[in-house]
This record gives C-alpha cells, sequence and structure tokens, in this order.
C-alpha cells in the first residue's frame, strides 16, 4: 500500500504504465482544449488588456468547443461553476472586506502601527513594519493594505533616516504573503473551495508556512534591497479620507481591543481545526467549536463584533458603521467576478473531461502533485500577472489530482499553488506597477526589488510546504 506521503511526492510506476497504455486521440485534443483556453485567457490579459472576468469567460468558451461540448453543456457548466464558487467565497470575500474597512475607517490600523512603534527601538523596525503588515493583511486585501500603510511606511523612513527600502519591503513581504497564502483571502479561498481543503488546516499550514516565508522575504532581504536601490518617493501622498465621527470627535478603539476584533475569526477557524483533532465527535463542546469556527459564521461574529469594538468607540455611530459597511462592497464587485468566472473555468475543465486527462497526464509523466501544483500556478502567474487568476486556473486543473490525498495533503496542494501564483511580480502585474509608482521607483529598481521579493516568497513558501509534506 502507498503511504499519503509517497502519494504526494511520488507516483507508482504501475501508474505510468496504465496512463501511456490508455492515452488516446481524444486525451490529445482535451489537452490542446486547455492549452487553448489558457492561451486565449493570457492573451486577452496581456494584450488586449481585457478585464480578467471577460478573459476567463471566453476561454472557457474557447475551452469548451476545441474540446467538444455541445453549447449548451457548454453555458450550463460555465454557469454552474460561477455559481457555486461565489456562493462558496463570494460571502466570505465581502464579510473580509467589511472587517478591512471597519479596521481602516475606525483607526483601528493607524492605532495598530502607532501602539507597535512606540514598542519598537530604530534597529527592530524592519521586524515591526512586518508584524505591522501581517496583522494588517489578515483581514484586508493587498491593494487596500498597500494603500493604507504607504504613508506609515514613507513617514516611518522618514523619522527614522533608515533607508526607505529598509521598512518598505518588510511591509510588502508581510502583506503579499498573506494574500496567496491564508484566507480569507480570495486566492486561497478558492483553491480551498475549489480543492475540497479543510479550511481550519489549511489556515493553520498556512501560517506555519507564512512565518519563515515573511522572515527571509522580509527583514532578511531588505538588508540587500537596501543597498541596490535608493529610490525617490513622492513627497506626499494622502490617505484616503475616513467618514467623519456623528459627534464631532476623533477617537480610536484601544489597541488591545483593535488586536482582538482582528484576530477573533483566526482563532475561531483554528479553535475548530483543534477540536476535530483533538476532542471526541459528537460532543458539546466540539459541536459548538465546530459550528464558530465554520468561516461564515467565524467572519460574521468577527464583523458583527467589530461593528461595536472598533466603529461605536471611534463615534462613528450607527450611520457611520452603516456607511462604512456599504462603503467595502463596491471595490470587491471586480474580484467576485473574476473569482465566479474562475470557478466556471474550472467546472468547464471538469465537465470536458480535461481534469481527468490531466490528472492521469500528470501520474503518468510521474511528477510529484505538489511540484505540478507550484508548477502550473508559476505559468499561468508569469504569464497573466494576476495572483488570484493563476490560483484559479491551478486548482482547477489540479483538483483530480487532489482526490486520492489525505486532508493534510490537499492542505499542502492549496498551499503549494499559493506560493506559485506569487511568482516573479513583472510588468503584467497591477501591484507591480503600484508599488513602483508609490515607492518612486524606475521599472529597472522594481525588478530588482518588488520583483526579486515574490520570487524569494513564492521560492521559500513552496521549500517549506515540501518539508512539511515530509512530517504530515
Amino acid at each position: 500500500m502507498t503511504s499519503p506521503t509517497t502519494s504526494l511526492l511520488s507516483t507508482p510506476p504501475e501508474a505510468t504504465l496504465r496512463a501511456a497504455a490508455a492515452w488516446s486521440g481524444h486525451d490529445t485534443r482535451l489537452i490542446l482544449a486547455a492549452l487553448a483556453g489558457i492561451a486565449v485567457i493570457v492573451l486577452l490579459i496581456t494584450k488586449l488588456r481585457a478585464h480578467p472576468f471577460l478573459a476567463l469567460a471566453i476561454g472557457s468558451g474557447t475551452l469548451g468547443l476545441v474540446a467538444g461540448m455541445a453549447p449548451q453543456k457548454l453555458i450550463d457548466s460555465f454557469s454552474a461553476g460561477l455559481g457555486s464558487t461565489v456562493a462558496g467565497v463570494g460571502v466570505l470575500i465581502a464579510l473580509g472586506a467589511m472587517l478591512g474597512k471597519l479596521l481602516a475607517d475606525s483607526g483601528g490600523a493607524d492605532e495598530i502601527v502607532d501602539g507597535i512603534l512606540r514598542r519598537t527601538g530604530d534597529r527592530a523596525l524592519p521586524w515591526a513594519m512586518t508584524l505591522i503588515a501581517v496583522l494588517i493583511g489578515l483581514p484586508m486585501f493587498f491593494e487596500i493594505g498597500l494603500v493604507l500603510l504607504i504613508p506609515v511606511i514613507l513617514l516611518v523612513a522618514r523619522r527614522s533616516s533608515r533607508p526607505l527600502l529598509l521598512i518598505a519591503v518588510p511591509a510588502l513581504a508581510g502583506l503579499s504573503v498573506l494574500h496567496g497564502l491564508v484566507p480569507p483571502h480570495p486566492g486561497p479561498l478558492v483553491a480551498i473551495d475549489t480543492l475540497k481543503a479543510d479550511l481550519g488546516l489549511t489556515l493553520g499550514l498556512g501560517l506555519l508556512v507564512a512565518i519563515p516565508t515573511v522572515i527571509v522575504a522580509g527583514p532578511l532581504f531588505a538588508r540587500f534591497a537596501a543597498r541596490w536601490v535608493e529610490p525617490t518617493p513622492p513627497e506626499r501622498l494622502e490617505r484616503e479620507q475616513t467618514p467623519e465621527p456623528e459627534d464631532g470627535e476623533r477617537r480610536r478603539p484601544s489597541f488591545g481591543v483593535t488586536m482582538a476584533t482582528i484576530l477573533l475569526p483566526v482563532v475561531l477557524m483554528l479553535g475548530r481545526a483543534v477540536a476535530e483533532i483533538v476532542l471526541p465527535e459528537g460532543g458539546a463542546v466540539r459541536t459548538a467549536l465546530e459550528v464558530l469556527g465554520t468561516p461564515l459564521i467565524a467572519l460574521l461574529i468577527a464583523v458583527i463584533v467589530a461593528m461595536f469594538t472598533l466603529g461605536r468607540p471611534a463615534g462613528l455611530g450607527r450611520g457611520g458603521v452603516s456607511s462604512t459597511i456599504a462603503d467595502s462592497l463596491p471595490p470587491i464587485a471586480g474580484i467576485l467576478l473574476i473569482v465566479g468566472a474562475g470557478g466556471g473555468f474550472k467546472q468547464t475543465l471538469v465537465d470536458s473531461g480535461v481534469g481527468k486527462v490531466i490528472g492521469e497526464a500528470a501520474q503518468g509523466a510521474n511528477v510529484p502533485v505538489l511540484v505540478l501544483g507550484w508548477l502550473i500556478a508559476v505559468g499561468i502567474r508569469l504569464a497573466t500577472g494576476s495572483a488570484t487568476v493563476a490560483t484559479i486556473s491551478a486548482a482547477g486543473i489540479a483538483a483530480p489530482l487532489a482526490a486520492g490525498l489525505s486532508p493534510a495533503h490537499v492542505a499542502l496542494l492549496v498551499l503549494a499553488i499559493g506560493a506559485g501564483s506569487l511568482f516573479f511580480s513583472h510588468v503584467n502585474d497591477a501591484g507591480f506597477w503600484l508599488v513602483k509608482e508609490y515607492l518612486g521607483m524606475s521599472v529597472g529598481q522594481t525588478i530588482r526589488t518588488w520583483s526579486i521579493m515574490e520570487t524569494i516568497i513564492s521560492v521559500v513558501a513552496f521549500c517549506c510546504v515540501l518539508l512539511l509534506g515530509l512530517v504530515v
């Protein structure tokens, strides 16, 4: 019998013989269909600058038609995949956006920054910025966290007279790692839903991978980046205006309360994972922890708690809290469309038979599952520039390979794909241009710093995943 570790990192020889014997002309057509669909997505995003939602929808149609699907079946597959994906992760993304907006508008994010900087000496500033980025990045999307942190990065660098990149790189690394590896960010959530991974287990393993990855790509790499490049940032960057308090008095929630609110959903989801391991099935405590740790319930509880612990103490009042929550939703409309279209692409892969053929081909090629997932995500990331599109597409392609894996190894496959989705951000990635403009760097300087940092994150995280695959 093959052990779980063996099935994860190698393929039995008999699988190679079976796969080679079963290959047919129809299988070749399905592989060509997958390549055509991905090529159309890449072309539309990179050359024609089409929105990823349209690119994924058209790419799905190309895949299905080349694979020989009937038009009505193709439409039904894409629609079913879109609907199930949005139903599975759309509400979680919305709740995460609400929590992040409450954190920003209440001044809670400022309190975290000031509270940590008050306790930090100049020499420890890069490590402090890493911690700030990780804490703020837990409930926020990368772009929102970046916009929030840039004024802080510039202010800290100016006051401390330390090189800008010595402060900026740790913060960028913290945000990027959380974005690629840890739910409730869109990419990891979709991969978890597609591969049927356990969210609590993936969250726990993701944090284990994230810690050494952030350390290496953040404070340690920052020492070299600060020597290579000395950017000249814009003199002034305005922070987004936050709602005025209804009583006219600007206040902030306390540091302890803010921290407890941010970490509440993480603690609830981790509590569920621990309960499923150590507590007997059917017990009252385990049942309660399983309910409270369900991602939807955990995030909903956190948002409700944040309305009282963050919004009210900041003087926002009922109207201000309501306005903040309403304002959090329009910016994520595009994300939800991309995520949904990615689910439609995944379902088209499955219903056309491409997913099954790719799974069998991977076994026949004797490619380890984790390596395959990482490589697929790397290829799509380099081609499209989108970490979310890379994660969604790679998860759909790798889904058949997850069927025979243990829960821990499915979670590791999610993380391997997430790590691959962060590889070498370059000129086709919106994040590349955000960092370039905010820090005042040239294209070459951005490649030598941001792009290399992203590559370090991808490689270090993947190595950590491989090491965990040997022991779990």
